[in-house]
């Protein structure tokens, strides 16, 4: 039960980052950031940036603090190494960046993929944050988790008419002290 979208509010686009991470994919068959790209344009935000970078903790923590600290950044989203092999650091760098982390978000992730993909979902280490006043969240890089991360939480917390309450309406006061 995702909420309810207040048809007599305004919709407020917001601007997002999205990042791959990945030793092998490339922007040709990039298909979990082309899901994100398309799915976040054809809810009506701005995709401001993409990259893709390898599996490399200290370039993936440089790369997510410089978007935090853009200002005409209010997202970023990253697909992949959030699993549990060696290489996966996503998780970690995402982690390294956070002033405040949002647990609830890998929580309901994995909730959710439970539905789908049964005990396999303990496999994802989803998590979210925020940064500089920027949301962050790592997603798997499968396609599935990506459609099923924006489909189920991420189309209604990113859209400020959503009710009773979601991210975008929190974003003036991120900064507060």
């Amino acid at each position: 039960m995702p909420g309810k979208i207040d048809p007599s509010l305004p919709f407020k686009p917001v601007n997002i980052a999205i990042l791959t991470v990945s030793d092998t994919r490339s922007l040709e068959n990039d298909t979990s950031g082309d899901i994100l790209v398309k799915r976040a344009q054809d809810a009506g935000h701005k995709v401001v940036d993409r990259l893709i970078l390898r599996d490399d903790l200290p370039d993936l923590i440089t790369q997510l603090r410089a978007w935090c600290n853009d200002p005409d950044i209010d997202v970023v989203i990253s697909t992949g190494g959030t699993g549990v092999t060696g290489r996966d650091v996503t998780t970690e760098a995402h982690q390294a960046v956070y002033e405040k982390e949002i647990p609830g978000f890998g929580e309901l992730f994995r909730w959710l993929s439970y539905a789908k993909i049964g005990t396999s979902t303990v496999q994802s280490r989803a998590v979210a944050g925020v940064a500089q006043g920027t949301y962050m969240f790592a997603l798997p890089g499968s396609n599935g988790a990506c459609k099923d991360a924006w489909d189920d939480i991420l189309l209604y917390q990113l859209d400020f008419r959503h009710r009773p309450c979601n991210f975008v309406e929190l974003m003036p006061r991120l900064l507060e002290k």
